[in-house]
């Protein structure tokens, strides 16, 4: 037999007001935990049944709000928020953490040769798309020449701007070429995003009212959700990218630092960690995840075409801005 959720308890609810940054911070220091990239395959799917289960009022006998709370937890973190499916755990904003700690502080590393710069930039691309394709807006789909086509043209723009940067401040301050990575990984994000969620902008996406009732799609709020996504992900990288060259520009005047060059490495890694544990949340947390437009901002069409079918009931409209 099956338990009757109490009507008071609604899993989809948010935990925390997602009208506020600190609200939205909470909701991501929750699911971007990188602790669940180790919860077994079994246990998620058994979250997401779990989840599924209540959403049609029925839990197991005897399972606690707790336990229920802990199953969405999961079922957000590995599963896509349109479509369901689990995602990749490359993918997964909970992998950022121990993915980008890794990758960023070899970047920051090894700096200063064109070769190493090439294939870090390129480990740093190749891991950027996969993470852009998985939290892309399921509801527009994307054929495999395009996903190539965004691969090769950030690839080609981060390693542009590296290598060009890096050969530039040859004779620069020292700290400069330390900010090479950055540029180039900004650079990247700014082609990146745009390009591999390219048919959202093209076909539009999805947008509702507030109760979630489709009314047509949308470029304008594809644009405005991208532009969101490649702000969050350029300030999810800025501190410890900037801030941590700093550091290690003065650590690395220290004798004892000297003496043990072969630890800058996995010492840059750390710190990276430590930067990306507050910053991945908090650069998700930037912009809702419903993100809402003006209907005085959509195209003309699709705003005359609500309004004809709704008159001035529907103000704003909303939309999955993916991460």
């Amino acid at each position: 037999k099956m338990a009757t959720v109490s009507l008071s308890f609604n899993i989809d609810s948010p935990r925390w007001d997602q009208s506020t940054f600190v609200g939205r911070l909470k909701h991501f220091l929750n699911i971007t935990d990188p602790r669940t990239v180790l919860v077994p395959e079994e246990e998620l799917d058994r979250a997401k049944a779990l989840v599924e289960g209540c959403r049609a009022g029925l839990v197991p006998p005897g399972s606690s709000q707790e336990q229920l709370l802990y199953a969405k937890k999961l079922y957000d973190s590995a599963f896509h928020p349109d479509s369901g499916e689990k995602m990749n755990f490359i993918g997964r904003m909970s992998f950022q953490v121990p993915g980008g700690m890794a990758i960023t502080g070899c970047m920051l590393q090894f700096y200063r040769t064109v070769p190493a710069v090439v294939f870090w930039q390129w480990v740093n691309q190749s891991f950027n798309a996969f993470v852009n394709y998985t939290n892309r807006n399921a509801a527009s789909p994307i054929s495999l020449r395009q996903i190539g086509v965004a691969y090769v043209t950030a690839t080609g723009a981060a390693l542009a701007t590296a290598v060009g940067l890096n050969l530039y401040t040859k004779r620069a301050p020292p700290l400069l070429a330390r900010w090479v990575p950055f540029a180039a990984v900004a650079a990247a994000n700014c082609v990146n995003i745009p390009m591999m969620r390219q048919q959202e902008i093209i076909n539009g996406i999805t947008v509702t009212d507030e109760n979630n009732n489709e009314l047509g799609r949308s470029r304008r709020a594809a644009v405005k959700g991208i532009a969101q996504v490649v702000l969050s992900r350029i300030t999810m990288a800025a501190p410890g990218m900037i801030i941590l060259p700093i550091i290690m520009e003065r650590l690395e005047k220290f004798t004892f630092m000297q003496r043990i060059r072969v630890l800058h490495g996995p010492l840059q890694v750390l710190l990276c960690g430590g930067f990306l544990l507050f910053m991945v949340p908090a650069a998700c947390a930037l912009f809702p995840q419903r993100c809402s437009l003006a209907l005085a901002d959509l195209e003309v069409e699709l705003r005359d075409s609500i309004m004809a079918k709704h008159g001035d009931k529907v103000p704003y409209v909303y939309f999955n801005k993916g991460l």
